[in-house]
Order: C-alpha cells, then sequence, then structure tokens
C-alpha cells in the first residue's frame, strides 16, 4: 500500500474499483490544520476528469502500469494492431482505447501504450506529427470570411482547419491534443 505522499503526475490510482490517472497534483500545507494533496484525475475508461483532495499519508492504491513503445501496424477491423519494439509481440487495441489518436496514427509510426495486467489503457501520441494533406479547395486571396483558414483532409482521412495559402500535397505539422494546424513542413 502506497501513501498519497506517493502520487505523482502520470500515477494510476485504483479507486473504488476503477483505474484514474493522475493529470495534475499539488502539496497544500496550510498554516493551520494538516497538509493534503489536490490532484485532477482522469478516468482511463470514461475519460471524465474529476478534482479529489486526499490527506497527507492517507493510504492509496497505485495500479502497476508500464509504458512501452510500440509501432503501429495496420488496423484489422475496429481494431488496431501494434508491435511492441523489444520482442516484436503484437497486440491488438480496441478502437475506444486507441481514441482520437486514431485520427493521426499511419502505419509504422512509434506511440507509448500502457498496459495494466494485460489490458491496453490508453495511447500517448507525440505532442505533434506531420501529414500530407490529400484534400483542400483552392484558397480565394481576400477570402476572409472565415478569419483566413479553410478545411483541410489528411493523410489519415482526419479534418482540420488550414491557412488558406496550404494546397494540396503540403506536409503540415499538427497538434495531436487539438488537431490544430501549427505550421508548413519543407522537406
Amino acid at each position: 500500500m502506497a501513501t498519497s505522499n506517493d502520487i505523482k503526475n502520470g500515477s494510476v490510482l485504483k479507486l473504488e474499483g476503477q483505474l484514474w490517472n493522475t493529470l495534475e497534483f499539488q502539496h497544500v500545507k496550510p498554516g493551520k490544520g494538516g497538509a493534503f494533496i489536490r490532484t485532477k484525475l482522469r478516468n482511463i475508461t470514461s475519460g471524465k476528469v474529476v478534482d479529489k483532495t486526499f490527506n497527507a499519508g492517507a493510504k492509496i492504491e497505485l495500479a502497476t502500469v508500464d509504458r512501452s513503445d510500440y509501432q503501429y501496424l495496420y488496423q484489422d477491423g475496429e481494431d488496431f494492431v501494434f508491435m511492441d519494439l523489444r520482442d516484436f509481440d503484437q497486440i491488438t487495441v480496441p478502437a475506444a482505447t486507441v481514441g482520437d489518436a486514431a485520427n493521426f496514427l499511419l502505419e509504422s509510426q512509434q506511440v507509448s501504450i500502457a498496459i495494466n495486467e494485460g489490458t491496453p489503457l490508453y495511447l500517448e501520441m507525440p505532442p505533434s506529427v506531420v501529414l500530407e494533406v490529400t484534400q483542400t479547395d483552392p484558397g480565394l486571396q481576400g477570402d476572409r470570411s472565415k478569419a483566413g483558414t479553410k478545411p483541410a483532409t489528411l493523410e489519415t482521412g482526419h479534418e482540420i482547419q488550414v491557412p488558406l495559402f496550404v494546397e494540396q500535397g503540403t506536409k503540415v505539422k499538427v497538434d495531436t491534443r487539438s488537431s490544430e494546424y501549427l505550421g508548413r513542413v519543407n522537406d
């Protein structure tokens, strides 16, 4: 058994039979009373984010989570197949676990997968990826009705907003957390 003092960013806690990922924590020592730990936790299965406070030294259960680097191989129906880069074993991850990361996955891309007791919990994508624009309308000079952006479809099939000057075939850098255009990439 661990104590609340062992909580760190990225720790996975087991509370009420569910797994919670620690997004933020803060150790607070007020002038009066005992110290406590204020946390922001995300439920791994539902994605719900909650604030929870623990008394300093309170008993908590930390889940054992192994994070390993995997290479994305292919999509098999609704599931995604990845290969462990250490021992070349393949694992199948359900689409629900992959979530929005599917919008940015290309074959042979490396990701980190968190696994608890043989079950994949979530994917950790790099903060940004470089993808090619496969379809976009030509931007009209002087068209500023949409603050200078237009929709563009990426090679993964995901659609984002890009500036008017971006053309089909351009490689762009995209934020994997917000789907925002970050800039053009020159080869």
